[in-house]
């Protein structure tokens, strides 16, 4: 029986804090979704902010093979009926086909958030999803908090999700949005909607967070129940804890179709390719030892293991690499490699690159197997993720040098390219990292808060790659960016010079859409 996977990494997953994609980048990573298999794509919400409804409007003319797009917003406002309301208007209006709406079903939430009673709830998501219905959308109905509502009153939890049914929505999913639920709970919740509303013809999905570490456990739970549609997200990402993980539920359903007798349209071979794409694009690295798509996901150390697997693999490995589109065995690259093996290396590591991009990369790639023995995947992997990241970038490094040891003080000289202008700046610093910082300060003053500097090895020895990955603040959000290079204080600078692009991204973005709410406002004026 197949499983409907539903991908909200574009919405729900960049709610994370310090996630921020530009359009282009949505763009791409929608069409690495649709190659995945994946059913639908959530794209947006988009009437957020103008950007999100400009994505819609690209994402129209894009041509999809497998899945469709879909547009997330809430049921409408009590002091305004659905025809009247903006958000649904502009759901109304815009390219996607499928229509995600959200709405409360705890009387916690109705009492404390909304303000309405259980009828006037009962009536806006009964209108809502009725009016994208007459609109020509496929509705699906997301139950926020349905579990925590199960919990309070079961009765009423179920007729949330039976207006939103009768009004003619073609999916409803009751969600564990606080991520507290255990599969044990999620059987039963499920089993009851099963009974109600079974026989209705509704599809039922099931959307889970992370908060106990029981996303993908809760959603598999819920299948089992009956769902047969999954909101998830590519390395789990999202909000807090993250979401259910994409690639874990696919793989859970695969490798144990015996006590999970259900399929997806999911390629496993792309799992791998899609994680390193949303993880390069997003700028959060995936932990070593995540499930499916980690660094050490067919790693074996122990000595037991390693005696086990070369006796037989099936001892200690319940797929196999290749089934995730990881490679066994790694083509070891280096200065005498050409130009045709590194673009068949990058093929094989599921990157497709612009030409201008491809030359940019293959010459760093040249100079970085000057300065290494052996370039391995994971060098080239960290090489063009940088590239990608910092193609649009008005910042950038030329060069930096650091005075640095036991007698101090820690000085370091940098020279940045500012939008096509060089500067240069010497500063002490409390430590090699504190001058480098210290030098992009006085060059770009900003008063974004350093909130995470974190670095690690790409590969072994002592001639590996640093990868840093550093996280500002400013204004109350977080922007992330990494950072690679042999040397690791110019991969500090990279990585702290990516994240100071995105901020000032994203501070020009926010004065954009400042100026249009304020047109807005001056043309409403006019009009009364």
């Amino acid at each position: 029986m197949q499983v409907q996977i539903y991908d909200t990494t574009l919405r729900d997953g960049m709610q994370g804090e310090g996630m921020s994609l530009s359009a282009a980048e949505k763009v791409r990573v929608a069409h690495r979704l649709d190659e995945l298999g994946v059913d639908l794509v959530e794209a947006g919400f988009p009437s957020s902010n103008p950007k999100e409804l400009e994505l819609f409007s690209l994402l129209e003319r894009e041509t999809f093979d497998h899945a469709q797009i879909a547009a997330f917003g809430m049921t409408r406002r009590r002091d305004a009926g659905a025809s009247d309301d903006a958000g649904l208007r502009l759901l109304a209006d815009c390219f996607a086909p499928v229509c995600t709406l959200v709405g409360k079903t705890w009387s916690l939430h109705l009492e404390k958030v909304v303000h309405v009673d259980r009828e006037e709830n009962l009536r806006m998501i009964a209108e809502s999803v009725g009016f994208l219905v007459e609109q020509g959308k496929r509705v699906v109905y997301d139950a926020e908090h349905f579990f925590d509502g199960w919990r309070d009153d079961r009765d009423y939890a179920l007729a949330c999700l039976r207006a939103a049914a009768e009004a003619g929505a073609e999916t409803v999913v009751p969600c564990d949005t606080n991520g507290g639920s255990l599969p044990p709970a999620i059987d039963e919740a499920m089993r009851d909607v099963v009974a109600e509303l079974g026989s209705s013809g509704v599809q039922l999905g099931i959307h889970c967070h992370n908060d106990a570490e029981c996303g993908v456990a809760n959603s598999l739970a819920g299948v089992r129940a009956g769902a047969r549609q999954i909101e998830c997200t590519v390395n789990g990402i999202g909000e807090r804890a993250g979401n259910a993980s994409l690639e874990e539920v696919v793989m859970a359903m695969k490798v144990r179709n015996d006590v999970l007798p259900f399929w997806t349209g999911v390629d496993a071979t792309m799992l791998t390719r899609a994680s390193k794409l949303i993880s390069a694009a997003t700028s959060f690295p995936v932990q070593y030892n995540k499930a499916i798509v980690g660094r050490n996901a067919f790693a074996h150390e122990s000595g037991i293991h390693q005696d086990g697997m070369l006796k037989h693999t099936q001892t200690y490995e319940i797929m196999t690499p290749e089934s995730v589109g990881v490679k066994q065995t790694s083509l070891v690259m280096g200065k005498h490699s050409g130009r045709h093996a590194f673009v068949h290396k990058l093929k094989e590591l599921g990157y497709e690159l612009a030409a201008n991009q491809l030359e940019d990369a293959f010459v760093r790639f040249k100079t970085l197997a000057d300065r290494k023995k052996h370039v391995y995947d994971e060098d080239i992997e960290a090489l063009v993720d940088e590239e990608i990241a910092t193609a649009q970038d008005r910042i950038k490094l030329v060069s930096l040098s650091v005075i640095a040891g036991t007698r101090g003080p820690q000085r370091a000289t940098m020279k940045l390219d500012i939008e096509g202008k060089t500067m240069i700046e010497e500063c002490d610093g409390n430590g090699p990292v504190d001058a480098t910082f210290n030098c992009i300060k006085a060059l770009v003053p900003h008063e974004a808060t350093l909130e995470l500097y974190q670095v690690h090895a790409v590969t072994e020895g002592t001639d590996a790659q640093a990868e840093v990955s550093v996280r500002l603040a400013e204004s109350g959000r977080s922007v992330s960016a990494k950072g690679a290079d042999p040397d690791t204080l110019v991969a500090s600078a990279k990585a702290y010079l990516g994240a100071l692009n995105k901020l000032i991204i994203r501070r020009q973005r926010g004065n954009l859409e400042a100026l249009v709410v304020a047109e807005r406002r001056t043309h409403s004026t006019e009009v009364v």
